[in-house]
């Protein structure tokens, strides 16, 4: 009787003891099926052709398949809420990009209401820079001499956007703030027809993604003053940042990788590898550089970091100038 006393006193304390190797051995496992990795945008843009290429070699360096699913919708909030939602198991990621910065104080009823609560940064992805371009008929060769031009003539220069909120938009809105000039702003369904306009003199002025605007900025129908990212750009080499004339300036598009919170550090540490690997691949880099896009090694530290401070930056501009989505 007293051995059976024993056994059952010590049954339970044994139990932990067996399930705990078990979920080392679930994560010393992983991956061991496809990864899900949602994406806000519709296919066949910059933003999905990078998460492919990049989802692709990522596969090749964890020896299953990522699987790209495409679900756009409310300024990215679909995908970024099924994301945050999704089991923290490694098996589901969002290739965030700077709208998680924004949408909590430009859309406050879009979820993820907090994304630096309900969302596991990765690692940084790519940054893609604008290209600050005037029609021609607009007396300026140079940042420092559009600004000039403004102060003389306050709220004449009407500024493209490819719609309200969107980042051109609120490069162009922190461009105005911090130089102490007055412009019109003209939001419009995309870049596309923002570019029409600019071309046709209907608009005087935007900040575009730079292989947007290539092709106008080659043929003369618009003119290029400046790069809106602090390192300028390596398709434009000749165009100085827009920093040049306003210290301090750097806005871009970016993008990044996320788990749901709650995902295991091992598995973090994991994807963070594959993900560095792929973003730091020579030819990766060089293809996807011809669209524009400048892949960026970022650990987990610094994507948080960029998404803290974009979140701070943007949520203050919001706020100060009362923008408001459409």
């Amino acid at each position: 009787m007293p051995i059976r006393r024993r056994a059952a006193i010590c049954a339970p304390l044994a139990a932990p003891l067996i399930l705990l190797p078990a979920r080392l051995r679930a994560q010393d496992a992983f991956p061991a099926r496809p990864i899900t990795v949602l994406s806000g945008y519709a296919p066949g843009g910059v933003t999905d052709i990078t998460s492919r290429a990049v989802a692709e070699r990522m596969g090749r360096e964890l020896g299953v398949p990522l699987v790209v699913e495409n679900r756009a919708g409310a300024a990215t909030a679909v995908a970024n809420t099924a994301a945050a939602q999704a089991r923290p198991d490694g098996y589901t990621l969002l290739m965030g990009t700077s709208t998680l910065a924004i949408n909590p104080a430009l859309q406050p009823g879009l979820t993820p209401k907090d994304p630096m609560r309900d969302l596991a940064p990765i690692g940084m992805v790519f940054r893609t820079a604008f290209v600050l371009h005037v029609h021609p008929s607009v007396p300026a060769g140079s940042t420092a001499e559009l600004i000039a031009w403004c102060k003389a003539n306050p709220g004449k220069l009407n500024f493209g956007s490819s719609g309200t909120g969107a980042v051109n938009h609120l490069a162009q809105a922190l461009f105005a703030r911090r130089a102490g000039i007055e412009v019109t702003h003209v939001p419009y369904k995309g870049g596309a027809p923002a570019l029409l306009d600019l071309r046709a003199g209907r608009i005087q002025a935007m900040f575009q993604a730079v292989l947007e605007a290539l092709p106008s900025l080659k043929d003369g129908g618009t003119r290029g003053l400046a790069i809106s990212s602090a390192e300028g750009s390596a398709l434009l080499p000749d165009l100085p940042p827009v920093a040049a004339a306003l210290p301090g300036f750097d806005v871009v598009f970016w993008q990044g990788l996320f788990a749901p919170a709650g995902t295991p550090a091992p598995l973090i540490g994991r994807l963070e590898a594959a993900l560095a690997a792929a973003t730091a691949d020579s030819d990766l880099r060089a293809r996807l550089a011809a669209s524009g896009v400048a892949l960026t090694t970022g650990d987990a530290a610094a994507l948080r970091q960029v998404l803290a401070d974009e979140t701070a930056m943007w949520g203050a501009l919001i706020r100060e100038t009362g923008i408001r989505a459409e």
